[in-house]
């Protein structure tokens, strides 16, 4: 391992705004926030706001930014990458901002019944072949446990260069008949892109570099808790223009 990453990991230690939880803590177990991020975390009672898969945080450290009335908390199993978020946190005293190292595997450890108000999944793993569908973010596995911790009205928001998860997604929510507020398949080929959405991750200028279009969904899950898998047409058919040079990066 790297000087750099040992560094960074050492210095991840003495942010408050980082949780990062011992895998006993969490296996099985309910994490000591679970039902009390408000009173125990940021001291108040506004709507939380989670990122899955946040990475360095931009996405997290934007938000936060521009919305002081909300809470917002990015979640990754990359410590490295994720120093850098909590680092910027840390000094600009943002007090609306928190961090939670662990796998989105066990993010039902984490929060109660109706403690998340919004959902960001920003630029995931697309998990393009179809034996790994179970592992997207937006599968029926995972709606299940976002089910579990989102507040009934509350939001999932889907940013991604993936135009084969853009499609999967497109057909989850019309499966189950979800309530689909948005789905735009180029926001800024068509203009669509407002403020929040023109925020760009590193991967995404990466994506937009390569000329791929970024794709925007947003849905509700209506108070429906139960999602069965299913299998997806779409699976069988890669885009042949999009996909293969997004693996190539």
């Amino acid at each position: 391992m790297g000087k750099d990453k040992l560094r960074r990991f050492a210095e991840n230690l003495t942010f408050d705004c980082l949780i990062q939880p011992e895998f006993d803590e969490i296996f099985k177990n309910d994490h000591r926030l679970k039902g009390h991020w408000h009173s125990d975390f940021f001291h108040n009672d506004r709507p939380i706001t989670l990122e899955l898969g946040c990475g360095k945080g931009e996405y997290t450290i934007a938000l936060a930014e521009r919305n002081p009335d909300r809470n917002y908390i990015g979640v990754d199993i990359k410590g490295a990458r994720m120093w850098r978020g909590a680092k910027t946190a840390t000094e600009r005293q943002m007090g609306n901002v928190g961090f939670i190292r662990t796998r989105i595997e066990f993010i039902t450890s984490f929060f109660a019944e109706g403690e998340i108000d919004e959902i960001w999944i920003t630029f995931p793993d697309p998990q393009l072949k179809s034996r790994r569908a179970k592992k997207r973010l937006t599968s029926p596995l995972f709606l299940e446990r976002y089910a579990q911790m989102l507040a009934a009205d509350g939001a999932i928001n889907l940013k991604t260069d993936s135009q084969h998860l853009f499609r999967y997604t497109s057909a989850v929510i019309e499966r189950f008949g979800l309530r689909c507020e948005a789905a735009n398949d180029d926001i800024y080929g068509s203009g669509f892109a407002d403020e929040t959405l023109s925020v760009k991750t590193a991967y995404e200028q990466m994506f937009l570099s390569r000329r791929l279009p970024i794709t925007y969904t947003r849905f509700t899950l209506g108070g429906r808790s139960r999602f069965e898998e299913f299998d997806w047409e779409g699976d069988d058919i890669l885009d042949k223009d999009c996909e293969p040079q997004r693996a190539g990066l």
